[in-house]
């Protein structure tokens, strides 16, 4: 018997690197007050691996603990996840745990959106394979600034019969929380104006993490191995590469803290002694201790969180929690 006709997943690039776009970015955030850099430029190839091992960490509890929820209320989420949605999965690198709710969710068709599909290929081949009734589409696309799915995409479900489908909006991993609460507001307005372009019964899975103490918060961003120190200090060899800067990396020290009055972790680089970081037509003068701000984690009060994505249009919320209430799944029916 002939396979089923979906053997391979189809892949659309839309971001392309733009090297002029990319200097000038990091050039106005080092020039800024304070000097900032995108916690976008964390993940070379370097990166990427330096972030699965902090995963890996006992103090790093976000990951597993989703992976916990997942595990013990997937059959129940899948209730209320509409049967035969189109799955759009945003940052979904590995597609891992997209994959992992295959069983339960048994979607129509799987969408994987991250900033370049060259990452997504061997994972979503992978995963062709265990689903080949499955249409797949990897999608390059870049949707921190704006998310809704281009013409190409478009026509692609169209080819599928898929255009009035259903869509569940996949979200894990607590991403949403590099993002500030105004700049959430608006992507989960596109995620809502992105489900409502479907099929009636649409929504949004997303994963959240919980506001706790920060004994608990806090080592998950500074652990004693200092995996996540060579993450941060590794930025700067980025802008190195990126941009032409002299950094050198043992002239900064990781911090990591959380700020109570705007709920967030905070991630900076502290200079160790004056020093002046130059580059092709311009340089910065950082003073000993001045700081380098990369990474925002907003951290959110569930009665919060609800609000927000009522206010985005989703609406019953439903969330599912750990026995600790560390950290929260939630779903949005559009």
């Amino acid at each position: 018997m002939p396979p089923p006709p979906h053997a391979a997943p189809q892949f659309i690039q839309l971001h392309q690197t733009d090297a002029a776009a990319v200097r000038a970015e990091l050039a106005a955030g080092l020039l800024a007050q304070p000097a900032q850099v995108a916690p976008k430029f964390f993940y070379d190839a370097l990166g990427s691996r330096l972030f699965d091992a902090i995963t890996e960490l006992t103090e790093y509890y976000p990951t597993r603990t989703e992976a916990a929820i997942f595990a013990q209320h997937g059959a129940v989420m899948a209730q209320s996840v509409s049967a035969g949605s189109v799955l759009v999965d945003l940052g979904a690198g590995s597609c891992a745990k997209a994959a992992g709710l295959f069983p339960v969710l048994r979607p129509a068709a799987y969408v994987a959106v991250d900033i370049s599909v060259r990452y997504l290929r061997e994972s979503m081949g992978e995963l062709q394979q265990r689903h080949r009734a499955v249409p797949m589409l990897g999608l390059g696309m870049d949707f921190s600034s704006t998310l809704a799915l281009p013409v190409s995409a478009s026509d692609w479900l169209e080819r599928h019969d898929l255009m009035v489908a259903p869509r569940c909006v996949f979200y894990p991993g607590s991403s949403i929380g590099n993002f500030s609460p105004a700049q959430a507001q608006t992507l989960l307005r596109q995620a809502h104006a992105l489900c409502a372009a479907g099929g009636p019964g649409g929504g949004i899975l997303i994963g959240v993490d919980r506001v706790k103490d920060k004994a608990i918060l806090e080592p998950a961003y500074d652990d004693p191995l200092g995996v996540t120190v060579a993450f941060n200090r590794n930025l700067l060899l980025r802008t190195n590469a990126l941009l032409g800067t002299d950094f050198a990396p043992a002239r900064w020290r990781h911090v990591a803290f959380f700020n109570e009055a705007d709920s967030r972790i905070e991630m900076h680089l502290q200079a160790e002694g004056a020093q002046t970081v130059r580059w092709p037509g311009g340089a910065r003068a950082f003073a000993d201790g001045e700081r380098l701000h990369t990474e925002n984690s907003y951290k959110w009060q569930p009665s919060d969180f609800d609000a927000l994505l009522r206010a985005a249009g989703f609406g019953p919320v439903t969330h599912w929690t750990d026995a600790r209430g560390w950290f929260s799944v939630f779903w949005g029916p559009a």
